[in-house]
């Protein structure tokens, strides 16, 4: 079973940038928020209606605000046998991105890790989008050099493979190669062991190689989704999809379907890569339907 800190407050009323914390068995998992935004609809998940709103304004309320996505992007540390992981990291310090990221993020984030950016063993990246690798790098007096100096940065093989022919993220340069080039990398399959208890899973569709993470920890199990899942919406309606990002769609929605088929009404946490505050929650069958519900 997933706990929450004695701070965190009930769904919908926790800060969207709050940090949060969860145990899932013996493995601690931490969310730093870079930034929270509101995205545009049209852009994210064109076929979201004011009509799938309407009917779902019950439960969506901390995830849409005036018919626009509350969008976060953050970071999860997961910490499990002495090894510290962090999973995507955001959106960085480029100015010629889409997003332009938070500066103060990379300190914010080492104030959560204990010995700070020096003690992450693994960073694995989702998939190679911009605002999955943005601090793989950073410049330091005028040098791009690795954010977290003595990690291991773990890179699905068929993204990687796939960056070579469609880099529209423009992250190659930046963020993936140079890391290739210094042996820091590690390309991965997409069922993958990173600990006894934490490993990848494959996920694709919004990429050819996506991966999700899968925890499986002391009778706890909780699921990192990456960009599988975009909005909690996408659990009530699995056919939307990122239409402007995903590079498959359709198997985008397969996937969807295969987590909604996997993790309904069990005590599986789903832990949202863009999922605004509260963030975790579990799959719960309502009527004819599918919820996600906060924990």
């Amino acid at each position: 079973m997933a706990d929450t800190d004695d701070d965190t407050e009930r769904a919908g009323a926790v800060p969207a940038d709050a940090t949060l914390r969860w145990r899932i068995g013996e493995v601690a998992v931490t969310r730093v928020a870079e930034l929270v935004t509101l995205a545009p609809r049209e852009m994210l998940l064109p076929d979201v209606t004011d009509q799938h709103l309407a009917d779902n304004a019950d439960w969506l309320g901390p995830y849409f605000s005036d018919g626009h996505i509350q969008l976060s992007f953050h970071t999860f540390v997961v910490v499990s046998q002495g090894v510290t992981i962090v999973v995507d990291t955001c959106l960085g310090d480029d100015p010629i991105r889409v997003m332009a990221g938070d500066p103060t993020f990379p300190d914010r984030l080492a104030a959560e890790i204990d010995g700070g950016l020096d003690a992450v063993d693994l960073v694995l990246c989702t998939h190679l989008h911009f605002d999955h690798v943005g601090w793989n790098t950073r410049v330091v007096d005028g040098v791009r050099v690795p954010t977290f100096p003595r990690a291991r940065y773990l890179f699905g093989r068929r993204d990687v493979e796939h960056l070579a022919t469609d880099d529209s993220h423009d992250v190659a340069s930046d963020d993936v190669v140079p890391l290739i080039d210094a042996g820091l990398v590690d390309q991965i399959g997409s069922d993958h062991p990173l600990t006894d208890e934490v490993r990848t899973v494959p996920t694709p569709g919004h990429t050819p190689g996506h991966i999700s993470v899968l925890i499986e920890s002391g009778g706890g199990t909780a699921m990192i989704t990456g960009d599988a899942v975009h909005s909690p919406i996408q659990f009530r309606h699995p056919e939307i999809a990122a239409t402007t990002f995903d590079w498959d769609s359709a198997m985008s929605t397969a996937t969807r379907r295969r987590i909604i088929d996997d993790h309904t009404d069990t005590d599986t946490v789903i832990l949202g890569t863009h999922f605004a505050a509260p963030t975790a929650g579990r799959l719960r069958r309502h009527d004819d339907h599918v919820r996600f519900v906060p924990l």
